[in-house]
């Protein structure tokens, strides 16, 4: 790599008419590669973000590998009868989203992306749900290297860092002569988020410092026209990440404008379409501008391959020029059921090739995993009025897994009844029962506050009814409604008395954490935001595959084990009535 390169060159974007290099609108203005013929490079990237599983399409037909082979088969053909070149990269997080794809290990996944020609991946998160022997055989699947410069070895015996990285840190392409880096990025906050005992012989740096140390080793190694990164960390607009770790926006700012030409992005998943610093109001279809930061281009195709995003480059006298780019929808419908773009027919080769993985994890579903000697009650006229058995399995199997998995005890689990969809009935228990009672893909996350704000938030969920009625393990807590304010914005109301876990009497200098899905921590149900809060984290693991977890080590649950009140404990009073609620 040039100190031409790294000073002179500065990418360019022409993005009004999105159209492409040979456009026979005598009114549109001749691109770089037009005017100059020959002495002009044309290649064209084409990428994806956070597949999670989406190997096949869903029940209403959308996305899919096999439709995505046809587009990318599309491009590929026209790209190359106009003299250019392709590549396809992926913003990783391939693992983990739909059970016929966790459980088989996103074989079907690794092995659908190297028929459809990936030429390289991002390491995402995610791909450390599962041990690194799990990961270690999708790598020798994947017929492509997976990229991150910012992982790094422990030494085994001293718990040391070593100088040795766990995957590529960057591979150079020949794109149609042209020489290119491409970096890999994983999010620094990867350890946070998965079972530490899955990384515990890792090390993750901070991209916005390993950028510069990987640039040094490109510039002494390497003779390249460019560099890209190919990066797991999330787009956020204007750089204003909160809580999440900085990703794609600040990495740019931290270079010296021309070092970096490019982003290919995932991990935040949205359609990164800008208009100025805001994203835009996109809808499947629509014109697709990139964001551009310090000179680097920035893109992300949303996720699980709903899209797949095309960006026609030129490179002219060392200067980078983005003639077009579209996100194309892959088989999207509206509302009604309408495509949103004409249909796109699927690869009958990728068919044929995941068509048995398919059929494998359907039959997966109904095996049994467990069972239970009464019904967990969830019906719908009960989980929403009172505390049931069902309620307090969830709580207690969420809080059980992020105590085993993760650093905190969990003292209590809240779960919003709108969550739990059906019952189970006595009898085997299969995956299949478990989605039915979780079927919306909400992530297991926790929170550590002082008692003073666990009594807030309590007092807050506390009045709530219907959806939002909480199901609450283990604890016991009586409401008087004609007590003292104690959150402002909720009903006066008096928590007399919380027994966490281990009979921990509540004390409001003490620090506790609870459980809960992201749903609600969102604000879902109308319940607290507290997804900013200092000590809030996302697991990013679905309630579905923590429920399916509990199950399988628990294969004889006896439902009176999980009758609220047993044992003193959990007993949720409002007014002093186990049913009724507080009066608003």
């Amino acid at each position: 790599m040039t100190n031409k390169l790294i000073k002179g060159l500065v990418a360019t974007a022409v993005l009004a008419a999105l159209a492409g290099c040979n456009s026979s609108d005598d009114d549109t203005p001749l691109t770089a590669c037009e005017a100059a013929g020959d002495a002009c490079t044309r290649f064209t990237v084409i990428h994806t973000n956070d597949n999670h599983g989406r190997f096949w399409q869903n029940s209403d037909g959308e996305y899919g590998m096999a439709a995505r082979k046809t587009v990318i088969d599309q491009i590929r053909s026209e790209v190359e009868r106009s003299g250019g070149e392709t590549m396809l990269l992926s913003g990783g997080d391939i693992n983990t989203g739909v059970p016929e794809s966790d459980m088989q290990n996103a074989v079907p996944d690794f092995m659908g992306m190297s028929i459809l020609g990936y030429d390289a991946m991002a390491v995402g998160n995610h791909e450390f749900d599962n041990p690194l022997s799990t990961l270690d055989m999708q790598a020798t699947i994947a017929q492509f290297p997976m990229l991150a410069a910012n992982i790094y070895k422990k030494d085994p015996n001293t718990e040391q860092v070593t100088d040795e990285r766990y995957f590529e840190p960057y591979r150079v392409f020949d794109i149609n002569g042209l020489q290119i880096a491409i970096i890999g990025f994983t999010t620094v906050d990867t350890p946070k988020v998965v079972s530490p005992g899955n990384v515990a012989s890792l090390h993750f740096t901070d991209p916005q410092d390993e950028i510069h140390k990987v640039l040094a080793e490109i510039e002494a190694n390497e003779t390249v026209d460019m560099v890209f990164a190919l990066t797991h960390m999330g787009h956020y607009a204007d750089g204003k990440h909160g809580t999440e770790a900085p990703g794609d926006v600040m990495l740019a700012r931290t270079l010296e404008q021309g070092q970096l030409q490019a982003i290919i992005g995932g991990h935040s998943q949205n359609p990164v379409c800008m208009e100025g610093d805001e994203y835009a109001d996109f809808t499947p279809g629509d014109a697709c501008k990139p964001d551009i930061q310090n000179g680097t281009f920035i893109m992300q195709a949303h996720e699980w391959g709903k899209y797949v995003g095309r960006a026609d480059f030129e490179y002219l006298d060392g200067a980078l020029t983005l003639a077009s780019y579209k996100l194309i929808p892959i088989n999207l419908k509206d509302d009604e059921g309408n495509f949103y773009t004409q249909e796109i027919e699927q690869d009958q080769i990728v068919i044929d090739a995941l068509q048995h993985y398919q059929q494998a994890g359907q039959e997966l579903l109904d095996v049994v995993i467990s069972s239970t000697d009464g019904k967990l009650e969830g019906d719908r006229d009960r989980v929403r009025s009172e505390q049931t058995n069902l309620g307090q399995l969830l709580t207690r199997a969420y809080g059980d897994w992020v105590t085993a998995n993760f650093e905190p005890t969990v003292d209590f689990g809240v779960m919003n009844s709108g969550g739990i969809r059906a019952s189970i009935a006595p009898g085997d228990i299969s995956y299949r029962d478990v989605l039915t009672v979780q079927p919306f893909g909400n992530d297991v996350a926790y929170v550590t506050m002082s008692g003073t704000e666990v009594q807030a938030y309590l007092a807050n969920v506390a009045q709530k009814t219907g959806g939002g009625m909480p199901q609450l393990y283990p604890m016991e807590m009586i409401v008087h409604c004609d007590a003292v304010d104690i959150n402002p914005d909720a009903t006066p109301v008096d928590i007399v008395d919380i027994q966490s876990l281990g009979s921990r009497d509540f004390n409001l200098e003490s620090e506790y954490t609870f459980s809960l899905i992201n749903f609600s921590a969102s604000g879902g149900d109308d319940y607290p935001v507290i997804t900013g809060h200092d000590n809030y984290i996302d697991t990013q693991r679905s309630d579905a595959s923590v429920l399916r977890e509990y199950f399988e080590s628990n294969p004889s649950i006896k439902v009176a084990e999980y009758a609220p009140g047993d044992g003193g404990h959990p007993v949720f009073m409002r007014g002093g009535d186990i049913v009724n609620s507080c009066a608003k």
